[in-house]
This record gives C-alpha cells, structure tokens and sequence, in this order.
C-alpha cells in the first residue's frame, strides 16, 4: 500500500526543470588564442626544430593551419574580464526622471569658419600689379590675402531646386512595340494618307493662285534669246579633191542632211574649239 501510494504521488510531485540557459561566451564563443610553445604536440604542423620562442606563433607568415582546425589568430586579446564595446557611466534616471524634468543640451559653440581664398582676385591683382613669374604670385598672395566672404559663399552655391513629392527618378521603360500595327501594316496606310492630303493641298494652292495677265517680253529677254548669226565659212578642200564626190553619205535622206547641218549651224555659237564640235575637240 505505501508503494502504491508514493506511485500515485510521484506525478502529482513531478516540477518541470529549468531551461538550461546558455552563456554569451557558450553561444558566440570568442576568438581562439594565439599558440605557445605550450601547446604544440609532436606531430602538430606547428611543430618546428630548434629554438622555439612564442613570438613564432605570433606572426601570421608562419603559422599553419592545423588540419580540421581554424586558423590561430597571431594577435593577443584581453583577459575574460575584458568588456568589448562603449562603457557609458552614469545613468539617466530612467522613465520618472524623464518625466520629472527634460534635459535640454546646450548648443556648442562652432569653431570660426575658414574663409576660401578668393584667388581670382589675387589674380587679378597681380596681373593688374604687373606681376607674372610664380614667385611674385606667391609674394603678392602673402601681402594681399583676400578671402571670400560668406554672404559670397551663399550667393555663389546654388540652391537645391524644389522637386514634387510624386517624382520618380530613373530611366522611363520604352514602351511596347506595337505589332499588330505592324501586321496590319498600319503605318503604311497613314503614309499614304498623308501623301494624299499633300497633293489635295497642293492642287488647290494651286488653284487658288492668282494668275497674272498677258507677259510682255523686255529687252533683256529678248537678248537672252536671241542668237547671233555665224558666217558660213566654206570648208577647205585640197585642190586636186574639189572635183571629188563624196564616197560615203550616211543620212537617209538629202532632207535629214539638211535639217542636220542646220540645228549644227544653230548651235554653234555655243560650242567651243576650233571647228565648234564641243569640248573634246580641241586641236
């Protein structure tokens, strides 16, 4: 019965165990150390012949990496009392305290700004001053050092133009390539359209012009269109050919022959060279 008892009493004196909670160090754990001559084990790729000092292990030129192992950091760091980070002292008091009062931080008083020297200025009074060499240009600078005032400074600086607050910035996407305007070839049809209302406007421009009477020609036309008569000079003939007829007549007709040696005599005001055939008869 005691037996039974304490099996029926174990359940209900059951207590859940704590979570086991897990330190900073366990979680994150720090960097390993830099070796010592301590640690190094015979077959360890450390393991070196001769005077073996700490300083060895110090350089990062010639520590190993261990197989299966990271690699030994060559710097030292602080003991486990060591607390990384921004120690701020003090506290500020908490909610009640911000309540309480407002703690308002006094302005700091700035540093004086450095004026820019103005050297177009200097420049210009140098030239004006006639000096050129670069050793005069510094002395002038050291006697006359004129600086930009910051009323300039503020007139000079262009202000930051004011853009909308629905402004977006970027690159616009080109639009989609229309091709069922290309299929149906719709673009050649607004060409022709547009050709067809050119010529409609052109005829009725020209419909609409106002056509002026009766033109009379002037002297100057007239001069321009006439043509000065040429003396018929008779064709040079060796003595003992005149009596010769010619062997070859190559116009069908005695009336083409005529006609032929008449639009010749026409143009050959005109013409250029010695017999008037044109330009590439040169003698």
């Amino acid at each position: 019965m005691p037996e039974a008892q304490s099996a029926r009493q174990d359940p209900a004196r059951r207590k859940k165990k704590p979570p086991v909670r897990r330190t900073v160090s366990q979680i994150c754990p720090p960097p390993r150390r830099p070796l010592t001559v301590a640690d190094i084990r015979p077959g360890m790729e450390n393991a070196r012949l001769g005077v073996v000092r700490d300083s060895m292990f110090q350089n990062p030129l010639i520590v190993k990496a261990e197989l299966g192992k990271p690699r030994e950091r060559s710097c030292s760091l602080p003991g486990i009392d060591f607390n990384y980070g921004l120690y701020i002292r003090g506290l500020d008091g908490g909610v009640p305290e911000a309540i309480g009062h407002w703690n308002v931080f006094k302005q700091q008083p700035t540093c004086p700004h450095e004026l820019t020297r103005d050297y177009i200025a200097m420049n210009r009074g140098a030239v004006k001053a006639g000096l050129v060499t670069a050793r005069e240009n510094l002395l002038y600078r050291q006697l006359n050092d004129i600086r930009i005032s910051d009323q300039d400074d503020r007139r000079i600086k262009k202000e930051v133009p004011s853009l909308p607050p629905n402004m977006t910035f970027g690159v616009m996407s080109r639009p989609s390539t229309p091709f069922f305007d290309l299929l149906q070839h719709r673009y050649q049809q607004l060409w022709v359209q547009e050709q067809k209302a050119t010529q409609k406007a052109i005829k009725l421009e020209k419909k609409h012009k106002v056509i002026l009477g009766k033109l009379y020609e002037t002297h100057s036309s007239q001069l321009r269109k006439y043509k000065p008569p040429m003396k018929l000079d008779a064709l040079w003939h060796m003595p003992h050919f005149q009596k010769v007829c010619s062997h070859l007549d190559t116009f069908p007709t005695e009336a083409d022959r005529q006609r032929a040696i008449r639009a010749h005599h026409e143009e050959r005001a005109v013409r250029q060279g010695t017999l008037r055939m044109g330009n590439y008869t040169h003698p």
